[in-house]
């Protein structure tokens, strides 16, 4: 008998900007393709262009949200446990913390409630107090009342344990998988629509919000004077005062190209073409744009923050998080044209385990 699974959390799959959606874009399928469960994923109104719809077999529903970065979460979370009365789930897969208040009206309504911790978003530099404090709230119901706790690394393990007394939490990371490149014709095309050459340019993948410290790498590139093309591949969900900074600070420094919001083929080929990858996060669960630098051997610059430091890079790869001046060190040290072998560190974070592991969770329930 198949397990019947609502999901919600995410702002919607495929191809929203994001670390939650990009893991339940890769996940679901996957479990999909295991043949033990339906699934339906609830989506945001604002970022998918669909009211029904289907994904590599998984079901997708979107519902009204308001596009506000205070108040989308929560409206949209509460609408969307509120359906799950009606849509003959047996389980919800609630994402983030966030969506995690509504995790006690999950229980009060009778359904059986999996929680992934994605990471402890009240660290984040976007939220004032209020908004922080509803994080917490949303990060304790959520490991207190949940009927399985899924944690995307051993750093937020130990966090819940410490904080919550949770210490019955399923550890399973996010993954990464080798996608499929355009032809040799296609990715010449796109690198010479944007003016580049293969292996000779800097790539940092991330939402424009301040915890990414996009702010520190064009800093710390406009020191190093590299005659070596920075692109930035992504934009912010929400335009605001911090977005529109970073955006004239790298409009005003030379050499630096940013491409907005970019998926598929155009995604893949900037990304695994370039010649190194830069990732100066102050806060990150477990991130994935990191473990697909690595999936296309990209030699990387990470800050030390605690989510980078578990995947156990060399310690080369690492520089101190704020530090402009070590970071501008890192980029003159580079030199181009060598790949990196990350073929020890991998195997971990394969899509197709974490698909049987997390099924295994639904299997507990039911």
């Amino acid at each position: 008998m198949k397990t019947n699974v609502t999901v919600l959390g995410t702002r919607g799959i495929p191809d929203v900007q994001g670390g939650v959606e990009t893991h339940c874009q890769n996940l679901y399928p996957e479990i999909y393709r295991l043949g033990n469960a339906e699934i339906c994923v609830l989506a945001r109104s604002p970022y998918v262009n669909y009211r029904r719809s289907e994904y590599k077999g998984v079901k997708l529903k979107s519902l009204w949200a308001p596009k506000s970065r205070k108040f989308e979460a929560i409206v949209h979370s509460t609408l969307a446990a509120l359906s799950t009365l009606f849509d003959g789930s047996s389980v919800v897969h609630v994402h983030a913390i966030g969506p995690g208040l509504v995790v006690p009206l999950l229980r009060l309504l009778g359904k059986r409630v999996v929680f992934t911790h994605h990471g402890p978003d009240y660290d984040r530099q976007k939220w004032g107090k209020v908004s922080k404090g509803m994080l917490r709230l949303g990060e304790k119901w959520a490991v207190t009342y949940a009927n399985e706790v899924i944690v995307i690394s051993e750093v937020i393990n130990n966090l819940i344990k410490r904080k919550h007394g949770r210490h019955n939490a399923h550890v399973i990371y996010n993954g990464v998988r080798q996608t499929a490149l355009p032809s040799a014709e296609e990715q010449a095309t796109i690198l010479l629509r944007h003016a580049l050459k293969p292996g000779q340019y800097i790539v940092a993948v991330a939402r424009f919000v301040e915890e990414k410290g996009l702010h520190d790498l064009i800093a710390a590139y406009a020191a190093a004077d590299c005659a070596t093309p920075l692109v930035l591949i992504g934009d912010a969900d929400h335009a605001d005062e911090y977005s529109e900074r970073l955006k004239k600070q790298a409009f005003s420094t030379p050499n630096i190209f940013m491409t907005g919001f970019v998926s598929g083929p155009t995604l893949h080929t900037l990304f695994s073409q370039a010649g190194l990858f830069v990732l100066p996060s102050y806060h990150e669960g477990l991130p994935i744009a990191l473990l697909e630098a690595m999936s296309w051997s990209l030699p990387v610059i990470v800050s030390d923050i605690p989510a980078n430091l578990e995947i156990g890079l060399p310690q080369s790869d690492y520089f101190p998080v704020g530090n402009v001046p070590a970071l501008t060190q890192k980029l003159q040290q580079w030199v181009g044209g060598e790949k990196a072998d990350y073929s020890q560190f991998l195997p971990k974070y394969r899509w197709p385990e974490i698909a049987a592991q997390t099924a295994q969770v639904y299997q507990r329930l039911t």
